[in-house]
């Protein structure tokens, strides 16, 4: 069976699961009707499925190559990224007043669910575009807006993020890419990034680059930090391409998958950039563009996570083994059936909590409401990392259900596995998103956690009625969500960072059920059966995760090197 998009599924889950109604009632999103939202859906998903996703085995079987300096795409990359920029999804989200349509994340999050199902490697380039886009309109210079975001939204330019180098990857702070002025407003710009997503291509006019490097006055550290915007080809007066710049791509890595993504090392020698933002401000102008890109890797482990789903699907659906009855292939199986149900399941949990986080983004950006900009910037840790994990999980079960036939190339099920597998790293790793969230983003005494869980109960008593056994494992699991914040808070870091990423997935599973149990109370017996394997086989691993979560720093510190033999 061929990929196709899900987009009966995201209906439902607009319409009757995360409130994206609220958002269409806001005076600033009041024109994404619902037959606006239909129209976006069915025509993305159309691209999606006739021309994106045949490119998936493309990507993975032609590598992207480095030719004489230059990188060559898979075949068909440059008419599949055509067909998504030509149809305006790369500036959903963007501001009208430079091109954009300007229409909640929430749908641009729906559209890039659905590209990465179809073919992930070539979806991180317009991720990365969308990316600089934002963070262009919230702190570049009304010039650079005005040149580079309208190229940058038809497609003709595409944007990339350059923090790593080889001695600063998580620690960005002991970067040592320099920037020196050059007198005439411009800076010079030098020293060499790594893990660059596609830091360059064969089918866009130019590549913009922005890049953190150090003023000479810049103090040690993150505080010290600019932003540049570097462009592959400096833009003429005119403002089309002119003369290269003096950067280049050094090598291309060599991957566990994503092979038709090129991953450059990407080397500045004294190359034309221009201040982003603030001197010494660059951290806060990327953390716009990285904050965005998570929400956008989250979905990355969503999107592979239905795409091997329905790969397995179409397997089990025809594989024939074993006496079994019913359709007599392996879909009867009990032990198949219920690696299939976790499947959608857990992609169903994962893809509600990515519209909730993109539904609170878009009413932050409408109401300005602090509670819901609290919101939003609580989820999208979680989005991150827990949207990865499942993206990992459901494509590792994926090649389980093809049995042998999944650790064979051929049949294109481990792919998935080996393309979703980095998501976890980019982007800040699963790790760090979990110390955001117990750190960061329980800075606020666990104000914005209390109020989501508070809506958690509140749902769960108003399912009692109807689905009393559901409703009452989801109050409880809550509580103990609730139990479990309040005992955070209360710690010092150390105790918290020992049990940050227990903390996230607990905290994941819960929110999992709170919008599992929701889709049950909507009528549909099918919502209601998938949700009842998920609060009855999934949902308890929160007690758990919560349990490791309050298990403080003491036992794990006092490992020793020797215990850990080293």
């Amino acid at each position: 069976m061929p990929y196709q998009s899900p987009v009966p599924h995201m209906r439902f889950l607009l319409d009757k699961v995360v409130g994206f109604d609220a958002v269409r009632a806001t005076d600033r999103f009041a024109e994404a009707t619902p037959d606006m939202v239909d129209a976006i859906l069915t025509e993305a998903g159309k691209m999606c499925d006739e021309v994106l996703a045949p490119l998936q085995r493309v990507g993975d079987q032609h590598p992207a190559t480095l030719e004489n300096g230059k990188v060559r795409t898979p075949p068909g990359f440059a008419e599949g990224y055509r067909a998504i920029a030509d149809g305006g999804w790369i500036g959903m989200s963007a501001h009208p007043d430079t091109g954009g349509l300007g229409l909640p994340m929430t749908l641009t999050n729906a559209v890039n669910d659905m590209i990465c199902g179809a073919c992930l490697a070539i979806q991180l380039n317009p991720l990365m575009t969308q990316g600089q886009i934002e963070a262009l309109e919230h702190h570049a210079s009304e010039d650079i807006k005005a040149l580079y975001i309208p190229k940058l939204i038809s497609g003709d330019w595409c944007g990339t993020m350059n923090l790593t180098e080889p001695q600063a990857g998580s620690d960005v702070g002991a970067l040592r890419t320099k920037a020196e002025p050059n007198g005439d407003g411009t800076y010079a710009i030098t020293g060499q990034k790594i893990y660059i997503s596609w830091a360059d291509n064969d089918f866009t006019e130019n590549v913009c680059h922005l890049v953190l490097a150090r003023l000479p006055d810049g103090a040690p550290g993150t505080k010290g930090i600019s932003l540049f915007m570097v462009p592959k080809m400096i833009p003429d007066e005119d403002g089309n391409p002119g003369a290269r710049n003096s950067l280049r791509v050094v090598s291309l890595e060599h991957k566990m998958g994503l092979h038709g993504s090129p991953t450059a090392v990407m080397e500045y020698n004294g190359a034309t950039g221009w201040l982003v933002g603030e001197p010494h401000g660059g951290m806060a102008a990327m953390f716009t563009m990285m904050n965005n890109a998570r929400l956008g890797v989250g979905t990355h482990g969503i999107g592979v996570a239905e795409g091997a789903y329905q790969h397995a699907l179409a397997y089990a659906l025809d594989r024939r083994q074993g006496k079994v009855g019913g359709t007599g292939t392996i879909v009867e199986h009990p032990d198949v059936r219920r690696m299939l149900a976790s499947m959608k399941a857990d992609t169903f949990a994962a893809r509600a909590i990515a519209f909730a986080n993109a539904v609170a983004i878009d009413m932050g950006t409408a109401t300005d409401d602090p509670a819901w900009q609290a919101r939003a910037a609580l989820l999208t840790p979680i989005t991150k990392a827990f949207g990865t994990e499942v993206g990992m999980r459901v494509a590792e079960l994926g090649v389980q259900v093809h049995g042998g036939m999944g650790y064979i190339e051929e049949t294109g099920a481990a792919q998935y596995s080996r393309d979703v597998r980095v998501s976890a790293i980019y982007e800040g790793t699963n790790g760090i998103q979990a110390i955001d969230l117990v750190g960061r983003k329980m800075m606020d005494g666990g104000e914005a956690a209390i109020a989501l869980i508070d809506e958690i109960c509140e749902g769960a008593d108003a399912a009692k009625a109807t689905l009393p056994d559901l409703a009452q494992d989801v109050y409880e699991a809550a509580e103990t969500l609730r139990e479990a914040v309040e005992w955070l808070v209360a710690q010092e870091m150390p105790d918290r960072l020992a049990g940050a990423t227990p903390f996230l997935m607990g905290f994941a599973r819960v929110l999992g059920g709170h919008f599992h149990l929701i889709a049950a109370r909507q009528g549909d017996d099918g919502h209601e059966r998938l949700a009842r394997f998920y609060i009855t086989r999934l949902l308890p691993e929160y007690a758990a995760h919560l349990a490791e979560a309050r298990a403080g720093a003491a036992d794990l510190m006092a490992l020793t090197l020797d215990d850990l033999g080293a």
